[in-house]
């Protein structure tokens, strides 16, 4: 009988959770319960009493756990180790055979316990935009967008992507006849990756290639590097600014004359985008090239979009483009604008 009595008080022993770790508030009270992390400047902390509940670090003299916690300070040292109580405000390492005693202040803690860290994933978006005309006149056109992020602790990197194609129908001068040519028909693509030396302060380097058959482009290429600030980096509003050089290359032909440019730049650019309602999100970029020859020849590109949520990954977008060379090839108008109205998909 005594045997069972032992088994079952014992059984129980192991089924009840041990709560051995505590807290010491400056009023002098104690908590007796399970810190459970130490999370954006608040102790969160499990008790049988009132379950879990946070408690900001102001409010407490010392703590000490049973078991060893993950402890990471703020100039990024990680220990793991039991804590013992110490004089007020500050906390106390035990020694192990790796680790010497030692005493820390509470504000040198910036987390206990936080959970592993993700990941990065890619996200982004695909877009397309259509739209046809019969009738009286004849108009089809058609674009592909792509929109890719990843954001890591240290870095960000994006990648873009457009297609353009547009088909009208024109009378012949000479015969009177219709027929159906392309207007319209361009490609760009580009990427930037930045790499955080600070919180807010990064360097970048960043690429793009176009080509526009119905402008004469044979090809746009531009590389450059440079270094950013994010001047905000919030959940609904993000804003960087960029200054840099980069490399412009340009090829135009026209009527089988070649004309070619290679020149180094200038590049001041930044980044904007805000979530205006949970509906409604608004993004713009502007990038100015302005050439070290002379600043009245530059390049400057821009784009302005309205983002309407349809479903939580199906979105209605209207998206203005604009491209201006100061110098273009030989009958091509300096400003290039274009109107997309289109559905997406955010992955």
């Amino acid at each position: 009988m005594r045997y069972l009595i032992f088994l079952s008080m014992f059984m129980l022993g192991i089924a009840v959770p041990v709560w051995a770790d505590v807290i010491t508030f400056k009023n002098g009270d104690q908590l007796t319960g399970k810190l459970v992390e130490l999370k954006d400047g608040k102790f969160l902390f499990e008790t049988k009493e009132v379950g879990t509940a946070a408690f900001e670090v102001a409010l407490i003299r010392n703590f000490s756990t049973d078991e060893p916690v993950e402890l990471h300070l703020t100039d990024g040292t990680v220990i793991k180790s039991k804590v013992l109580a110490a004089e007020p405000e500050r906390f106390k390492i035990e020694k192990t055979d790796l680790l010497v005693a030692q005493t820390f202040g509470l504000s040198d803690l910036a987390a206990i316990n936080p959970p592993p860290k993700s990941e990065p994933k890619w996200s982004g978006s695909v877009n397309i935009g259509l739209s046809s005309t019969h009738g009286n006149t004849f108009t089809e056109s058609g674009s592909v967008g792509f929109d890719a992020n990843r954001r890591g602790e240290k870095d960000r990197t994006n990648v873009r992507s457009l297609y353009l194609v547009q088909r009208s129908e024109e009378k012949d001068a000479l015969t009177g006849d219709k027929e159906k040519v392309t207007t319209e028909e361009s490609f760009i693509i580009g990427g930037k990756y930045d790499y955080f030396f600070a919180p807010k302060t990064y360097g970048f380097v960043n690429g793009s290639f176009k080509k526009d058959h119905i402008a004469n482009l044979d090809r746009r290429i531009i590389a450059g590097l440079g270094i950013g600030y994010q001047l905000i980096d919030e959940d609904k509003m993000h804003f960087n600014t960029d200054v840099g050089l980069a490399e412009l290359c340009e090829k135009y032909t026209y009527d089988d004359e070649i004309t070619q440019t290679d020149e180094m730049s200038l590049q001041i650019g930044y980044h904007f985008d805000r979530k205006i309602t949970e509906k409604f999100t608004f993004l713009h970029n502007l990038t100015y090239y302005p050439s070290f020859g002379s600043m009245s020849d530059y390049f400057l590109t821009a784009d302005a979009e309205l983002r309407a949520s349809i479903t939580q990954s199906m979105f209605a977008n209207f998206r203005a483009i604009l491209d201006y060379d100061s110098t273009p090839g030989q009958n091509v108008s300096t400003t290039d604008t274009k109107y997309i109205l289109g559905v997406g998909w955010i992955f």
